[in-house]
C-alpha cells in the first residue's frame, strides 16, 4: 500500500533560476508518424538539470513514443531535439547512452545469472593487458555507486532473487556508471511496496541534488505531488499543458489529461447496505494467514487494505478457492462453499478479478469476444459446439456496458490498453451474474481516464445490489470508493474502519499494527 509523503516545494531549479537556465534536454515539434498512425502530432518537453518532471496522459497519448526518441529508439519525423541547447540526432540507443542519457523501465533488463557489477558494466568490462577481467576494479566501482545511492547492496551479489526494486537501483548504477544526467523512469512504482516507493524516492532526490534531469512517468497523481516540481500532460499525441506543481491540483490534472471535467473522480453512490453476500468466518492458512472474519452485503463496497505481504490477496484467492484454506468457513448469500473448489464458488455466484491480469486474468492471444465468454461456455454451447455468434453479442452488450474501446470484439486483447484489458476481465466475470465480486488491484496499471471508468463501473455494480470485496494499494482508491475498510498486518485482521472515520494515517497505522480496534463479528 502506497502512502505518499506529503510534497515539498523545493526550488524548480537547484543549480539556478530555469527561465534563464538552459534545458538539459528540449523536444520541439516532434511529428512521429508508423504507417497511418501518427502517434505524435506535437511532442513538447523540456527537462531542466536539478529538476523532477513527471510527464502524465492515458494509454495511447504519445507519452512511450516521445520515450523513445529521447532513447534513440526513433527518429522523430519532424521538430528538433536539443541537449544543453545545442541540436542532436540519436540514430541509436547507444547514441543516446553516449550523450548521457538513460531510461528505466519498469521491468529491468537485466542478465540474471550474472552479479551486479557484471550487469552495470555490461559490454564494456574494464580488463588488464592480457584481457582478463579486472573483476576486483569493477565490483569496487560499483559498491561505490551503491554507497552512494544509499542502498543496501554489493557488487558481487547475483542479481537472481533480487527484488525489482533493487534490480531498478541497479539499472540507476548502471545510468549513473555512463555519466547520465538525464534519467527517464518510466513506471518505476507500479510492482513496489510501500518501503521500496519511499526508497526510490529518495535515491530520486539523491539524483536531483547531483543536478540530474528526471523525468518521471506515472498514473499515480499522488506521487506527482509528492515528488515532481512540473509536470508535463500529453493528449491524443500532442502536449497540451506543462506547469509547475505547486501551481496545479489534481481535478485540474485530470481535466487536462482526459480533454473533459471530472465531476467526481470516485462516483461512490449510496447505498444502504442488504442482505449479508459474503460471509467469512475464521478463514486460515498456514503461515499465510490467521483467523479472518469479515461480512459484504448487498450494495456495499467493502476494502481490504494492507501492505504487500499482509495477506490480502491470499485471503481472496482462499475465499474463491484457488488457494486451499486449512480452516474457516466461507458462505455466499447462506450457502457455504467447499474450501478450494472455484466451480463451487463461481456456482454460488462470486466471482474473481486477479491481480495480474495479463498472467491470471486473460488470454492474451485470444479475442475480446472468447475471453468475455470463458466463464460462461456452457450457457454458449449447445451440444458441444459453441456459437461465434453468441460470444460476439455477449462481448458487444458488455463492451457497451463498460465503454470498451476496441475496433471489434475479434480482436486479440493482447492489442488493448491496460485500461481496456482490465475492462474485458470485469466483463468475463459480470458476465456470470456474480452475487458477490472480488476484484484484486482494480486500476494497477491503468491511465486516469480509465480509472473513472472501472470506478463508474464498480458503483454502478453495487448500486444493482451486488457485493463487492476490493483488494487495493493505492490509498485514495480505498478512500474514494469502500464502505467500510479492512486493514490486514501480518496476516490478520487488525482494523475495521468506518468510511466516515477513515484517512490515510488510520489505516497507516493499522497497516503497521499500531492499533487493534476490530473485533470479531
Amino acid at each position: 500500500m502506497h502512502a505518499i509523503p506529503p510534497p515539498t516545494h523545493c526550488d524548480a531549479n537547484p543549480a539556478g533560476d530555469p527561465a534563464a537556465a538552459v534545458p538539459r534536454l528540449e523536444l520541439r515539434g516532434a511529428r512521429k508518424s508508423f504507417g497511418r498512425v501518427r502517434a505524435l502530432k506535437r511532442g513538447e518537453l523540456r527537462l531542466w538539470p536539478g529538476e523532477v518532471h513527471a510527464l502524465l496522459g492515458e494509454n495511447g497519448a504519445g507519452k512511450s513514443t516521445l520515450v523513445r526518441i529521447f532513447a534513440g529508439v526513433h527518429r522523430p519525423d519532424t521538430g528538433q531535439l536539443l541537449l544543453d541547447g545545442q541540436e542532436c540526432a540519436f540514430a541509436t540507443p547507444a547514441d543516446a547512452k553516449r550523450a548521457g542519457i538513460a531510461v528505466i523501465y519498469q521491468e529491468p533488463m537485466l542478465f540474471h545469472d550474472l552479479s551486479v557489477a557484471e550487469n552495470v558494466f555490461m559490454g564494456r568490462q574494464p580488463t588488464d593487458r592480457f584481457g582478463r577481467i579486472r573483476f576486483a576494479d569493477m565490483e569496487r566501482e560499483v559498491n561505490e555507486l551503491l554507497g552512494s545511492l544509499g542502498v543496501d547492496l554489493r557488487g558481487a551479489q547475483a542479481v537472481r532473487g533480487l527484488s525489482i526494486a533493487d534490480q531498478q537501483v541497479i539499472e540507476i548504477a548502471k545510468a549513473l556508471s555512463l555519466n547520465a544526467n538525464v534519467l527517464v523512469m518510466d513506471e518505476p512504482t507500479a510492482a513496489l511496496s510501500l518501503t521500496e516507493v519511499q526508497r526510490l524516492f529518495a535515491i530520486v532526490q539523491r539524483l536531483r541534488e547531483r543536478g540530474a534531469a528526471i523525468l518521471f512517468i506515472t498514473h499515480r497523481l499522488e506521487e506527482v505531488f509528492a515528488l515532481a516540481q512540473r509536470i508535463t500532460v500529453m493528449r491524443d499525441g500532442e502536449t497540451v499543458f506543462e506547469a509547475m506543481t505547486m501551481e496545479v491540483d489534481t481535478d485540474t490534472l485530470v481535466a487536462r489529461m482526459v480533454g473533459r471535467d471530472l465531476d467526481t473522480f470516485y462516483p461512490k453512490a449510496q447505498v444502504s447496505p442488504g442482505e449479508v453476500r459474503l460471509r467469512v468466518r475464521g478463514l486460515t492458512r498456514r503461515v499465510v494467514f490467521s483467523d479472518v472474519s469479515f461480512d459484504v452485503c448487498a450494495g456495499e463496497i467493502v476494502a481490504l487494505a494492507g501492505l504487500v505481504g499482509a495477506g490480502r490477496s491470499e485471503v481472496a484467492r482462499a475465499i474463491f478457492g484457488i488457494d486451499r484454506a486449512d480452516a474457516g468457513e466461507v458462505s455466499i448469500a447462506g450457502r457455504e462453499l467447499r474450501l478450494g473448489d472455484p466451480a463451487s464458488a463461481m456456482a454460488a455466484g462470486l466471482g474473481f478479478v486477479p491481480e495480474d491480469r495479463r498472467e491470471q486474468g486473460l488470454a492474451l492471444e485470444l479475442s475480446v469476444a472468447h475471453n468475455t465468454a470463458l466463464t460462461v461456455l456452457g450457457r454458449l454451447s449447445w451440444h458441444g459446439w459453441i456459437s461465434s455468434r453468441s460470444e460476439r453479442r455477449l462481448a458487444e452488450d458488455w463492451g457497451r456496458r463498460l465503454r470498451l474501446k476496441a475496433s471489434s470484439v475479434d480482436l486479440p486483447v493482447a492489442f488493448l490498453s491496460g485500461g481496456n484489458q482490465q475492462k474485458v476481465v470485469l466483463a468475463k466475470w459480470l458476465a456470470t451474474a456474480p452475487r458477490v465480486l472480488i476484484i484484486d488491484e482494480p486500476t494497477r496499471g491503468v491511465d486516469v481516464g480509465a480509472k473513472a471508468e472501472i470506478y463508474r463501473s464498480i458503483s454502478d455494480l453495487v448500486v444493482a445490489g451486488m457485493a463487492v470485496l476490493m483488494i487495493s494499494s493505492e490509498l485514495p482508491e480505498v478512500l474514494g470508493m469502500a464502505d467500510r475498510i479492512l486493514v490486514m498486518h501480518e496476516g490478520r485482521l487488525n482494523a475495521d474502519l468506518p468510511r466516515a472515520q477513515a484517512d490515510e494515517q488510520s489505516i497507516m497505522a493499522a497497516a503497521l499494527g499500531r492499533v487493534a480496534s476490530w473485533e470479531s463479528a
